[in-house]
């Protein structure tokens, strides 16, 4: 019992450090667009229609590409995980059957 005392006392300053960095990160990411964002989001799909237009996407460092893909597959997933959510169910829809006998 009292390893475990110690193995606390030494851990508990790294869980609460580690502890309030998610926290800050959290409150900064998953909050949704406040109205005066909305023009960002904008520029940002126009920026990317632009780049598309004008190629300028091929010059993208490995590291730009490597994150933009990470980025498209979290959409991606989030996307997947509000349709399981949605339908209560992994695969297929829950359709209830009408027998006319």
């Amino acid at each position: 019992m009292a390893m475990v005392r110690n193995a606390i006392t030494a851990v508990r300053p790294t869980l609460e450090r580690n502890l309030k960095t998610a926290l800050y990160y959290a409150r900064a990411e998953l909050t949704p667009p406040k109205p005066s964002e909305l023009g960002q989001v904008a520029s940002g799909f126009n920026n990317i229609l632009t780049s598309f237009r004008t190629g300028r996407w091929k010059q993208l460092t490995v590291r730009e590409a490597w994150i933009n893909l990470l980025v498209g597959i979290e959409v991606g997933c989030w996307f997947y995980v509000g349709e399981c959510i949605g339908k209560g169910h992994i695969i297929g829809y829950y359709i209830p059957r009408e027998d006319h006998h």
